[in-house]
């Protein structure tokens, strides 16, 4: 508490509790009430000493305020009161001195030796005849803080603290110990333990600003908490240390002993690793580059201690380059017949895949030596179409080794090439690791996900892997961990991705890219029928007899339960179907040696109401409705346009989460639809009386593509004209301003997913006309197709009645 009387300090004689001191300015030290304090005095505050020792050698102490980085790691963020003096920053709280001694040397420095009185407030700095002095408001702890129960409660367990880390330390001041011992009273208690302790500047400065003696005391119980767990660590690291070093030297002396006594034995006391790895290198063929830098290392492995941290770096790196496969390669199946009855048994379809498997095959059989290159594939198509796992019908088609990379998510450049032999841990990257497993020259390496590769501040890894690659440079692949070339060439890379447009352009081009569009609903009976139906009632604890797929059970799964380019969701359909018919025989609603007839009732009865209706796009929905198609990772989808206009002032609105490209289709497909009008007898003020909504159902999925012009189009003037497009349609295209249908992308998966939305009649852009011949005879023959140049011939075939079609059964 602060008074306007005469303050009596014991020991100290008589203060003015509000007086004009001289200003001392200072960094370091942090001075405390009733600490004994040497100082230097520099030019700044020389005449306020001066001062102050033709007065009462009284001065007024404020320390200048650590940066905030520095207050903001304080254990407690309180607000500090401060002042700027000569633009620094000084705490509001600082301590009246009296000066106990000057001292003068001879190289006219000078010294003081200085007593703190009191904690001070800083209330106004004035200049008076050159010396900056200090309107200065003493403060006092009160007497009822002092007496306080808590606050003496507080300073026992604060003195155990700090006499557990008094003893801990060997050269503490017993002095110290005793003065902070006999404190009188808690807040002269917590001035003195603030002066001996060892903390921060910052952490003195919050001590000293703080008035309240409960918190002085808070604060030093979290500090001196602090202090003594830093202690104890750095104790449990010193013993740690002196354990492992005398493990060490106990190591090195018995190593020497057990070396003389194999030396009297005349046995050989040579490093065991050492001989190991001689032998290795006497049974196995390495390329000569490799021998001599296994020799090489060898040589400095012989004279590193084994006990040291590089020992095992140079022989782990040894071991590295013994292990890889250099001079290993398993001898192809070049049979291309038996190749064939493989690759037809694992999967079925995929015809160009397995052509070109065969034709590598004919290769092989023509060359001999060295100069058989292997392809780089890279395959193509939505997830479930059995990208993965051809690669391992490849492999056993040519009696090679298997290896399965996945690169989704890796964005480390080190991951493909590997780390410097200088860093903790390091090891080759993911292409040299893989080898060692596969342990051949010539395996068929997977690299799936191959579109899901990331980037960041570690480096790219889809330009490191340019070089694994390309044929023209991975003969000479180097790895960052081995500094050796390895000759990658005779790899069989397969590369699997779902989309195209996230690998960069360069990596695409040293790939042979294969599409795998997707199944047709034949073709999943076909496959459901050869391996998923038998897998899954193996997989579920079922045997063939007990249960019994019939194919219009199967048709069910696919038109009904499944909505799909692959074949991933058709078996976990087949496998929940198995798995409750399998819970039925435990609970013993079915006899164990019964044969259950799985039928489309039975799969509803066991799944519930369908998912998808067959028909659902097909039906004739009225003027303003056109049917489009889209291409998207996970195979082709239908897209509904729905068009209609309100009354308004000619706006244009499109919903349905549209990308930037198809809202531009949009655009341009409503301008020409305007320019055109008066043809159909529309009359000009229509448009500026009426706002037109163009929507695209299932509008939370984000659509884009310049695929929707065309749909566009006629779902527009199928509005104005009121007349509703021919049932059973569906459309790809893109428009131009001048009504010519351009090409698009995608066409095999776009006109699956309308056969598989029960569409009959299909109308593609002339230039695709070339794609539709692609198509499988089975989806030809069930489905009509128009080829339109422009928007008017769309018109005639949009608008054009009918064809009956009969439609054939399964």
């Amino acid at each position: 508490m602060a008074d306007s009387s005469t303050i009596s300090v014991t020991g100290l004689g008589s203060v003015k509790a509000e007086q004009s001191v001289p200003l001392f300015l200072m960094r370091d030290p942090v001075i405390f009430p009733f600490s004994l304090t040497p100082l230097q005095v520099d030019e700044e505050n020389l005449s306020a000493l001066r001062q102050a020792m033709a007065q009462e050698r009284l001065l007024a102490i404020f320390p200048e305020l650590p940066g905030d980085e520095e207050l903001g790691m304080l254990p407690v963020q309180v607000p500090l009161k401060l002042f700027v003096y000569r633009e620094k920053r000084y705490g509001g709280v600082g301590v009246l001195v009296r000066v106990v001694k000057e001292l003068n040397f001879p190289d006219g420095s000078v010294r003081i030796l200085v007593r703190g009185i009191k904690r001070i407030f800083c209330r106004q700095i004035e200049l008076v005849n050159g010396v900056s002095v200090a309107r200065v408001q003493l403060f006092t702890d009160s007497q009822a803080e002092n007496e306080d129960t808590e606050n003496r409660a507080r300073q026992k367990s604060v003195t155990v603290a700090f006499q557990e880390l008094a003893s801990a330390m060997p050269g503490f001041p017993e002095e110290l110990q005793v003065a902070v011992l006999n404190a009188e009273s808690p807040g002269r208690f917590a001035d003195l333990l603030a002066d001996s302790l060892n903390i921060s500047y910052a952490e003195k400065i919050l001590l000293l600003s703080m008035t309240a003696i409960r918190k002085r005391l808070e604060v030093l119980a979290i500090l001196l908490n602090r202090e003594l767990e830093v202690l104890k660590l750095g104790m449990k690291i010193q013993s740690e240390v002196h354990q492992a070093m005398s493990r060490q030297q106990r190591e090195f002396f018995l190593r020497e002993q057990l070396r003389t006594i194999q030396q009297e034995l005349g046995e050989d006391s040579r490093n065991p690793d050492i001989i190991e790895i001689e032998e290795r290198l006497e049974n196995i063929e390495l390329p000569q580059h490799v021998f001599d830098v296994v020799r090489k290392e060898l040589s400095r492995l012989e004279v590193i201690p084994q006990a040291a941290p590089e020992y095992h770096i140079s022989y782990t790196y040894i071991n590295w380059l013994l292990d890889l496969p250099w001079c290993v390669f398993t001898e192809d199946r070049l049979d291309c017949a038996e190749a064939q009855k493989v690759l037809d048994a694992d999967h079925y379809g995929l015809e160009d895949v397995k052509k070109r498997i065969l034709e590598f095959l004919a290769v092989l059989q023509l060359k001999e030596g060295e100069d058989r290159k292997a392809p780089i594939l890279c395959l193509v198509g939505p997830p479930g179409v059995g990208k993965t796992s051809l690669g391992q019908s490849i492999a056993r088609a040519m009696k090679r080794n298997f290896i399965r990379v996945s690169l989704g998510g890796v964005r480390d450049e080190a991951e493909i090439r590997g780390h410097r032999r200088t860093y903790v841990g390091a090891l080759p990257g993911r292409i040299i690791q893989n080898l060692k497993k596969a342990g051949s020259g010539n395996p068929v390496f997977m690299l799936d996900e191959i579109d899901k590769l990331a980037n960041d501040f570690r480096g790219d890894p889809a330009s490191a892997l340019l070089e694994v690659l390309d044929p023209a440079q991975n003969f000479s692949f180097n790895d960052h961990y081995l500094e050796v070339d390895y000759d990658l060439s005779r790899v069989f890379f397969i590369a699997t991705a779902n989309l195209l447009d996230t690998i960069p352009g360069p990596l695409q081009d040293r790939m042979e890219i294969i599409r795998l569009p997707g199944y047709t609903s034949y073709e999943k009976r076909e496959i459901a029928k050869r391996y998923l139906v038998g897998r899954q009632i193996k997989a579920n604890g079922l045997k063939p007899k007990q249960v019994r797929f019939r194919l219009a059970a199967v048709d069910e799964l696919i038109d009904h339960y499944t909505r799909e380019a692959g074949v991933r969701e058709l078996e976990r359909c087949i496998g929940q179907v198995c798995r409750r018919i399998a819970r039925r025989i435990v609970e013993g609603e079915i006899a164990p040696d019964a044969t259950v007839s799985v039928t489309p009732a039975l799969v509803q009865e066991l799944l519930g109401a369908r998912k998808y209706i067959l028909d659902e796009a097909a039906e004739n929905l009225g003027p303003g409705c056109a049917t489009g198609m889209a291409w998207t990772s996970c195979g082709g989808v239908i897209l509904p346009v729905e068009v209609i206009s309100i009354p308004g002032k000619g706006g244009l609105k499109l919903t349905g989460s549209l990308g930037k490209v198809m809202q531009e289709s949009a655009e341009a497909a409503y301008s020409l639809v305007r320019a055109h009008a008066g043809e159909w007898g529309i009359e000009p003020s229509y448009f500026a009386e009426h706002d037109f909504h163009i929507h695209v159902p299932d509008g939370a999925t984000p659509k884009d593509g310049p695929s929707a012009g065309v749909t566009i189009v006629m779902a527009l003037i199928s509005h104005l004209r009121n007349i509703p497009l021919r049932p059973r349609l569906s459309m790809t295209g893109e428009i131009t301003l001048r009504g010519r249908v351009t090409a698009v992308g995608g066409i095999r998966e776009k006109v699956i997913a309308a056969l598989r939305a029960g569409i009959d009649t299909v109308m593609l852009p002339e230039e695709n006309r070339k794609d539709a011949l692609e198509l499988p005879e089975m989806v030809r023959e069930k489905l009509e197709f128009h080829f339109v140049s422009d928007f008017r011939e769309a018109m005639e075939v949009a608008f054009s009645p009918a064809r009956k079609v009969e439609r054939k059964k399964k």
